[in-house]
C-alpha cells in the first residue's frame, strides 16, 4: 500500500493549535494559510479536526472550512461536533472529502456510522479514535479531546465500526498526542491488522525516524503529521524524500 503523507490541523477557531496530550494549547496560524502551505509542500491530504466543538457543545464553525477548502486541491477531512447526517451534508456542501466522527458515535449513537455509510458512501465517513492504554494493557476510546471515558475497547470498537460503514481510521493516542516521543507502534500494528480498512496513524511525531519506524509497519495507509510541519522543522517533501530513501512507497 501506498502511504499517504497528511498534514493534521487541531483547530481551537480560528488558530491552528499544538496541544499536548491533546491539553495546554499554543497556536500556531490560521487553517486555511497552514493547509495552503502543506499542500504547496505536497502534502497528499489535509485533515483539519475543531478539537473544542463538543467540549463546548457547539457546531463546527463553516466558514473556516469554505476558507481552507478553497485553499486546496487535495482531500480534505473534517470533523469536530458531528451529531447527524445534516451535519455531514453541511460539512460537504462547505468543501470537506471526507468527514471524522468521534463523540457522538462513541458516547451516543453508533448507528450514525451506518446511516452515514450508506447515504454518502463509506470513503467518506472516516472514524476518529482517541486511544488511552490502561494499566491492563488495553486501550479505551476516550472523547472530547481524552477528557471522557466511554468504556470502549479501541479493538472492539475498531472492528464494529468497519462493519458498520466506516471507510477508514484516524488512530489517535492520547498517551503519544504532542510529546514527540514516538508513536504507540503497538497499538497501531494491532489496529491496522484488525480491520481491512485504511488507518492512518497519528499522534507522537517528534523525528523523520518516528516516521519511517510506523511507516514500516505493513498495510498502513498513512501517516498524520501536526509539530514537525507546524514548527517548520520539516517539510512535507522532506518527510517524503527520507521515506523513499529508506524504501517506503509514498
Amino acid at each position: 500500500m501506498t502511504l499517504r503523507i497528511i498534514a493534521k490541523l487541531d483547530v481551537k477557531p480560528p488558530y491552528v493549535v499544538k496541544p499536548v496530550h491533546f491539553e495546554g494549547l499554543r497556536k500556531v496560524g490560521k487553517p486555511a494559510d497552514l493547509a495552503r502551505k502543506y499542500f504547496e509542500q505536497g502534502a497528499d491530504e489535509i485533515i483539519y479536526i475543531d478539537i473544542v466543538s463538543s467540549l463546548y457543545q457547539r457546531e463546527i464553525l463553516i466558514p473556516h472550512i469554505e476558507e481552507t477548502a478553497g485553499k486546496i486541491l487535495v482531500p480534505l477531512g473534517v470533523g469536530g461536533g458531528v451529531k447527524s447526517l445534516a451535519d455531514f451534508s453541511n460539512l460537504f456542501h462547505s468543501g470537506a472529502d471526507k468527514v471524522l466522527i468521534n463523540t457522538e458515535v462513541v458516547q451516543n449513537n453508533p448507528q450514525l456510522i451506518d446511516e452515514a455509510s450508506h447515504t454518502f458512501g463509506a470513503q467518506s465517513v472516516v472514524l476518529s479514535v482517541e486511544a488511552k492504554k490502561l494499566p491492563t494493557g488495553t486501550w479505551e476510546c476516550y472523547t472530547d479531546c481524552g477528557r471522557i471515558r466511554s468504556n470502549k475497547n479501541v479493538l472492539d470498537w475498531v472492528v464494529e465500526a468497519q462493519e458498520r460503514g466506516a471507510g477508514e481510521i484516524v488512530l489517535q493516542s492520547v498517551d503519544c498526542d504532542g510529546r514527540r516521543r514516538g508513536f504507540d507502534l503497538e497499538l497501531i500494528e494491532k489496529v491496522v491488522n484488525l480491520v481491512e480498512i485504511p488507518v492512518i496513524a497519528a499522534s507522537g511525531a517528534g523525528s523523520l525516524e518516528d516516521i519511517l519506524r510506523v511507516a514500516s509497519i505493513p498495510n498502513l495507509g498513512g501517516v498524520a503529521i501536526a509539530s514537525l510541519l507546524h514548527y517548520d522543522e520539516y517539510s512535507v517533501e522532506d518527510i517524503k524524500t527520507f521515506l523513499r530513501e529508506n524504501g517506503i512507497e509514498v
